[in-house]
């Protein structure tokens, strides 16, 4: 599935040179698949190198610490469903400051984001959800911060994976194609947001 989301989708944001940071990268799904200079993955679990292709450096960092990473280094954040595990709004803006620290003048900030919005109560469905971000409050937060929002939906991926449609790869491809397919089914918000 991200093999197809970042060659359809994401990979139009990326140039071939960019430094890529994968902030709560997880199993590395997005940072293994999407193609450019250098690639970051920051996570505080101990495990994600595991996952991580052997081009991917990995740094065992905070959200609102990446002091490994230095200032004006990097060229595209991606964050994806991530800001909804934080306990609070103040380390929501916390981490979106550091994220701005680290941004080259010019680059980009990516998220992928679940939208209490349209999701109303299965947004706590998760036991560890904390924060309730709709796509306003994404774009709320990065104005604050003076980052200038190029891209906004409201509307763009299903809420989780786990569904009784299968997930051909053709099927993702020709979802990614018909914005009639996300309103439907978008319950996750996308923001492009550049500093």
């Amino acid at each position: 599935m991200w093999e197809v989301l970042c060659q359809h989708w994401m990979q139009r944001y990326v140039r071939p040179t960019d430094t890529v940071l994968d902030l709560a990268a997880g199993r590395c799904e997005f940072i293994n698949n999407i193609h450019c200079g250098r690639k970051i993955a920051v996570d505080l679990n101990e495990d994600t190198p595991k996952y991580a292709n052997a081009d991917v450096e990995f740094i065992l960092a905070r959200s609102d610490d990446m002091a490994q990473v230095p200032e004006n280094s990097i060229d595209v954040v991606f964050v994806s469903n991530f800001f909804e595990h934080l306990p609070n709004k103040r380390a929501f803006m916390d981490t979106l400051v550091e994220i701005k620290r680290v941004l080259k003048p010019g680059g980009k900030l990516l998220v992928l984001q679940p939208n209490i919005g349209v999701l109303h109560g299965a947004y706590w469905d998760f036991i560890d959800h904390h924060l309730p971000l709709t796509d306003r409050t994404l774009v709320e937060a990065v104005e604050l911060l003076e980052m200038h929002v190029e891209e906004i939906k409201a509307r763009f991926l299903p809420y989780t994976t786990k569904s009784r449609l299968p997930r051909w790869n053709w099927i993702i491809r020709l979802y990614l194609l018909l914005p009639p397919a996300q309103f439907i089914f978008g319950k996750q918000a996308w923001l492009v947001a550049r500093k």
